[in-house]
Formats: C-alpha cells, sequence, structure tokens
C-alpha cells in the first residue's frame, strides 16, 4: 500500500455528492462568505450583467492552429512494459479507435497484436503477470469507477473477468513473483464499506478469502508471501493507525496494540510502501519528526528505523526497486523539476549513462526479472515523450518510439517552473507557457501582456509538475499564456504546505491563485481584464469559487466535474470512502455538526450563484460517483432562476471526467469558442470533433457561437 493508493479515490477531488442525480430544493441562505483579503464581494449580479455575457462578439476561426486531435486523441503507443522473462513487450494503442493493450515481440514490435477487445473507454491500467502469459487490466462501465480485474491470454486472447460481481469496486492489491498464476485483489463484494483481499487464480477465476476485513483498515500491505501484514485505518482526528495484522492481541477480542502512529500532520505524507523479497524489511515514506516525507528502512521486528534518502523541500515520491529483491535502489523528489537521488550504487554507472541518453526528464517503468533490461521514457515540455529500451550490459538505449509522432516539429512552447510567492510568505510552486511566437527567446517572458488561463489541478491533494501538458500545450497555441499553480493544499511539498490549505476551500487557497495572477499581471505576462479560471474536479470547485467569490477577478469560467456545495460533496461520499470519512471532516469541514455546516456553506459556489457575473462553462459526466450529476444540476438551476447564463455540457457515459477521445475532443471544441469569444484568442471550427461523443447541452447553447448549429447536425 502506498499514499497513492489510500488516496487514490482522493486524487482528483474527495468525495461524491446527492445520490440520484436530481436537483435538490434551494438552499436556505447562508451567511456570507468570509471577506477576502483583497477582494472584497460585490453586489449579487443583475440581468444587466447577464446582458453583457450574451453581446459578447463572434469569435475568430483559424484553420492553421495545431489540430485539437493531435493534442487530445489517442496516443500512437503509450505505457510500455516488458514481460518479466524480457521476450515480449506490451503497450497500448488504438483498435478501431479504443485504446486496448498490444504484445509482441521484445525485438520485433512490428509483429505485435491486440490481446484485448475494449470497444468503448479504452484500457488505461494494466500490468503483466508473473506467468509471463497474462496480462491483468482494469475497467469500469461508463465511469461509474465499480472497476471489475480483468485477465488476458497473451497467446489466445481469452479473456477471464475475475471479478464478476455487479455493483462492486475491485482493484489489484498485489502480485508475487514467488506466485506467478495468482494475484492479490481487494473486493468490497461482502460489505461495500470495506475491501476484503482475495487470493485469485488468474486462469480459473477461483478465489480464496485471505484477509476480512472487519476492522475497517482502508488499505493494506501484503509481502511477497501473499501475507496481509499491515492494515492502515484513519483515526477520528484524521491521522491514521498502521497495525499489524500478524501479531496477537494482548487480550482475547482486542485489535493489537498499533504497530505505529501516524499523526494527523503527517497522514498525507507519511505512509508505508512495501517489504522487501525476505519480509523482514519495510520501506515507508515518512515526514515525522521533520517537515518532508523521507524514505525510511525500517526493520519490521524491532521497528529501527534509518533514513535513507530525504529533501528539505519535497516529498520523495519516485522509486526504482530492484525486481527481484525489492530492495529500493533510487529515488526522485519533485520540487521544480524531477530530481534522482541513488541509494544502491549498483545502479549509479546506469542513471549516470540513461542521463546522457536524451534530454529531458527520466523514468525507468519496466524492468526484466533478471534485471538486464529496462524501459526508459523521456518526458520534455515541449515534444512527445520518447521510450528507449536500455541494456544494462551494454550500457546503451535504443530509441523505440515516441508516445505521438503528429507532435514531432510542431510549434510546441516550452514549461517554465516558476515559484511565486504568497502574500503570507509561502512558496508557490508553479508553471508558466506562453505562446511560442511571443517568446522569440524562450525565456518564459512574451513580448507584451497576454489573455492568459490559469489553469487549476484537481484533488486538491495532487499537483502540477513540469512536462508535456496537452491543456498548456492546445492553450498557448491559440495565443493564451497558460499558468498552473501549486497552492497550498497541493501535495509533494511537505506536510506544511499540506496542512496550511486545512478548512481554507475558497479561503487561503484561494488567495494563493489571486496571487499568482497578481504575480503574471505584474511580471507583464498577463493581461489582467483577460485572465480566465479552468480546471477539473477541485479545479472545477476553484472556477465556481472564482466566479462567485470574486467576480470581477475573472473574466470568465470553465468547470469541469467541479462540485458547488461541500455539504452535499461530503455527506454523501462513496460507502467505500467511509473509512477516510474523519480526514475529509478535518481537512474539509464537518457536515454532522452545525459550525461544520456553516463552515461549508459559507464556502459553496452555490450559497453565491446569483454573484456569478462573468460566462461560465459547465461539463459534467452523468456517472460520476465522486461530483455527482446534481452538483452541476443545482448550480446551472440556481443561475437560470436568477437570469444568468450558463451553458452546461453533459455526457451520458461519462464519469469524473471525459476518458472517451471523442468526449473530450467535443467538450475542447466548445470550451475553445468559449475562451475566443472572451479572451480574443482564436479557435479551430468544430469539423468533425462532435463525432461519436454523446455530448448534450442541457442548457444555454445559444452562448456559444455557432454551437446549435453543430448539434443540428
Amino acid at each position: 500500500m502506498s499514499r497513492s493508493f489510500v488516496f487514490s479515490a482522493l486524487f482528483c477531488l474527495l468525495a461524491a455528492c446527492a445520490e440520484g442525480g436530481e436537483v435538490p430544493p434551494p438552499m436556505t441562505p447562508p451567511p456570507p462568505p468570509p471577506a477576502r483579503t483583497e477582494n472584497a464581494t460585490p453586489p449579487p449580479a443583475t440581468n444587466a450583467d447577464a446582458s453583457q455575457q450574451q453581446a459578447r462578439p463572434a469569435p475568430r476561426a483559424d484553420k492553421n492552429l495545431i489540430p485539437r486531435d493531435v493534442l487530445f486523441g489517442n496516443p500512437d503507443r503509450a505505457r510500455p512494459q516488458l514481460s518479466h522473462d524480457g521476450k515480449q513487450m506490451s503497450f497500448l494503442a488504438p483498435v478501431d479507435g479504443v485504446l486496448n493493450v498490444w504484445v509482441g515481440p521484445a525485438d520485433d514490435l512490428a509483429k505485435a497484436k491486440p490481446v484485448t477487445a475494449d470497444k468503448k473507454r479504452g484500457i488505461r491500467f494494466y500490468l503483466w503477470a508473473y506467468d509471463n502469459a497474462h496480462v491483468i487490466y482494469q475497467q469500469d462501465k461508463d465511469g461509474d469507477e465499480n472497476w471489475h480485474v480483468y485477465s488476458v491470454d497473451v497467446k489466445s486472447g481469452e479473456s477471464k473477468d475475475l471479478t464478476p460481481a455487479e455493483n462492486v469496486n475491485a482493484r489489484v492489491e498485489a502480485t508475487s513473483q514467488k506466485i506467478p498464476g495468482e494475484i492479490l485483489i481487494a473486493i468490497n463484494d461482502r460489505d461495500k464499506k470495506v475491501h476484503d483481499i482475495h487470493r485469485v487464480d488468474i486462469k480459473t477465476g477461483n478465489k480464496k478469502l485471505v484477509h476480512k476485513n472487519e476492522s475497517n483498515f482502508a488499505g493494506f500491505v501484503a509481502d511477497d508471501d501473499f501475507n496481509v501484514r499491515l492494515g492502515q485505518r484513519m483515526t477520528p482526528d484524521g491521522g491514521a493507525l498502521l497495525v499489524d495484522t500478524t501479531a496477537k492481541p494482548k487480550e482475547k477480542g482486542k485489535e493489537p496494540e498499533p504497530y505505529a502512529v501516524i499523526p494527523f500532520e503527517d497522514s498525507e505524507t507519511t505512509y508505508p510502501l512495501s517489504f522487501d523479497a525476505t519480509g523482514k524489511t519495510l520501506y515507508m515514506v515518512d515526514s515525522r519528526g521533520r517537515n518532508t516525507g523521507a524514505l525510511a528502512k525500517v526493520d519490521f521486528k524491532t521497528k529501527k528505523s534509518a533514513v535513507l534518502v530525504d529533501d528539505p523541500k519535497a516529498d520523495v515520491e519516485g522509486f526504482m526497486v530492484h525486481p527481484k529483491t525489492n530492495e529500493v535502489q533510487a529515488v526522485a523528489t519533485n520540487y521544480e523539476r524531477q530530481k534522482w537521488q541513488v541509494i544502491d550504487k549498483s545502479v549509479q554507472p546506469d542513471m549516470d549513462a540513461l542521463a546522457k541518453v536524451s534530454e529531458g526528464d527520466y523514468d525507468v517503468i519496466s524492468r526484466t526479472l533478471d534485471d538486464k533490461r529496462w524501459l526508459v521514457s523521456y518526458v520534455v515540455s515541449d515534444g512527445p515523450v520518447k521510450y528507449y529500451r536500455y541494456d544494462r550490459d551494454k550500457k546503451k538505449a535504443d530509441f523505440l518510439f515516441t508516445n505521438r509522432k503528429a507532435l514531432e516539429g510542431l510549434p510546441l512552447a516550452k514549461m517554465h517552473p516558476r515559484v511565486i510567492k504568497s502574500r503570507d510568505g509561502l512558496e508557490l510552486v508553479s508553471y508558466l507557457t506562453v505562446p511560442k511566437a511571443m517568446d522569440p527567446d524562450a525565456d518564459g517572458r512574451p513580448d507584451k501582456p497576454l489573455p492568459m488561463v490559469l489553469l487549476v489541478h484537481g484533488g486538491p491533494w495532487g499537483r502540477d509538475t513540469w512536462g508535456l501538458n496537452s491543456m498548456h500545450q492546445w492553450l498557448a497555441n491559440r495565443g493564451y499564456a497558460v499558468l498552473s499553480v501549486n497552492f497550498r493544499g497541493s501535495t509533494g511539498l511537505g506536510k506544511k504546505f499540506v496542512n496550511a490549505g486545512n478548512k481554507e476551500w475558497a479561503g487561503k487557497m484561494h488567495d494563493d491563485l489571486l496571487d499568482a495572477v497578481k504575480w503574471a499581471v505584474d511580471q507583464k505576462v498577463a493581461d489582467a481584464s483577460k485572465v480566465a479560471i479552468m480546471g477539473g474536479s477541485y479545479g472545477g470547485y476553484a472556477t465556481l469559487v472564482g466566479l462567485t467569490f470574486t467576480p470581477e477577478q475573472f473574466a470568465c469560467g470553465v468547470d469541469i466535474v467541479g462540485p458547488s456545495n461541500l455539504k452535499t460533496l461530503l455527506s454523501t461520499i462513496p460507502p467505500y470512502w467511509a473509512p477516510m470519512l474523519d480526514t475529509f471532516k478535518t481537512r474539509v469541514g464537518d457536515p454532522t455538526t452545525p459550525e461544520g455546516e456553516k463552515l461549508l456553506a459559507s464556502r459553496s459556489p452555490l450559497s453565491f450563484a446569483d454573484r456569478i457575473k462573468r460566462p461560465l462553462l459547465i461539463g459534467q459526466g452523468a456517472n460520476d460517483p465522486r461530483v455527482k450529476q446534481a452538483e452541476s444540476d443545482q448550480i446551472v438551476k440556481a443561475m437560470q432562476a436568477k437570469g444568468i447564463p450558463v451553458t452546461y455540457v453533459l455526457y451520458s457515459d461519462e464519469g469524473h471526467g471525459f476518458a472517451r477521445p471523442e468526449n473530450r475532443l467535443s467538450f475542447n471544441a466548445v470550451a475553445e469558442t468559449f475562451l475566443a469569444q472572451c479572451l480574443g484568442g482564436p479557435y479551430e471550427p468544430v469539423g468533425d470533433d462532435f463525432k461519436g461523443s454523446t455530448i448534450a447541452v442541457p442548457a444555454g447553447a445559444e452562448q456559444i457561437h455557432g454551437l446549435r448549429d453543430v448539434l443540428k447536425k
């Protein structure tokens, strides 16, 4: 188990909202939002404001822009992996426009063939079984996140649903070189609130319960013998306990004493990673007694811990693990850019060699069991991802392919790390991209102030990083500066920075975004009158906050699957997130107390929908289990009741974000025209970008230039 597992459900947002997708009754007016330190809340919007929205001029079409399908369509090939014996190589690539797993000889990829047959959403996560004969992958239905786990025989193509029960959430828990024909799977089929651990035969699907989760564990760590060794449970204050599930309690009927106590302040930056192959050593990321999460090596029996790697500015978050011994050999941290620190000196010559192969930040993404061959990816900010096969004996890397060949040679812009000071002195690690034509010396300083899009990441317990970003390239190619900000509450930058965001949704977290905009204006990057705010999940919420709490600040907003009402968001979380409810209460607000209700109402954009003065575009997936359709429905209804224009785009076969490329393309076509109307940039005509999409526009099609006509076709 790792932080990415325990909080995997949280990365894009945190919780779900009202069941059933129905619009709730109007809320009782709450108290006004907390006073902003610089931006006072203006009076409610008027119909005059609405008429100004409708008076926007027609945007300027330009057929010479980088096509959206080049940036947002399926990759040519992505996520390559070597089979554990090194004889085969797999990758994701389209079949009839849908991403599937392909497998071929490792030394002759021209012979690769698809081994899966997904027809709709595309496969995004897969791995090799240790028998070298099966690929394991996960898939849900239309974005509902009721994941099934499948195994596929790579020779016959025969597929087996290992978790056939309906309306359950399953995930791969562990694989082992010692038990190549089986895997551990976590399934919530017995109790929707918790996952039990099953040992499953990947050929037959026969399963055996190995851990019945009667202790409300949110996650587990198993060893290579498939012994479930640790369980993690959240505490009422939002902290966590690690429990040795194999220990005997001192008193009959009692749970063993906790193996480790993780205080709330460390709960996002302290977590177990894995055991080594002997089962005697536990690796952990641990911030207890320091600010940042360091890599610690723990003698499991004695609990004696030694710090192997730490970074004063960033948490450890990338790991190179020996394929046989399971020992961590190198660790990456990421403040502005990724940086590797080597622990095992035997790989130092390899890391030195790889650093010379290509420009960009590199990752070792796959290793054979004998550790003689590696697959390595290289990421740059202004070109496609490059993949190489590396021979350790020869210290030689051979180029394989890029993920998007169509990007090669295009006028892509460089992304520039920038550290912006917040008004109270925090360092906001941010990333700026400006149009290539406006920045001939590529220093990140345009010739003149530009329209800008503030692109806000989801989570909020995630972060933005340097590298190729399709959203940045798309918007910069349309003439906009693009700024992404790691505001307080973002991860990877130490526990003080994460905890500075506690109960600061629409508070200091929003102040950080405003401070970043002010910096961009002061640096003559942005035209203060032409700044849009845009984002998904928490970024969608931040967009709604921007247009309600500071309605004069932004020229317009694009909200993708963002919550509008924090009370409904937190009071109706999915059953299997229940073990983490106390964390939500501590970090966001407690919907079960009067004080918490008051706080959540005062930080909910729905409470102040009548203050929206600038154009708003909303995108939503009908099957989203985290931010249900009701979250978008209710703010659209509230705006309509006040005569405030809004455009609402809905997809019947999507969940928390738009997985199908047809839907991504159609939404971005709408968003591009919308931004062109607001900011004055050019736009690519829709063309065929609605083809195959399930796009529906329940409200406001007339607000987007030409949208009604395209929908009629």
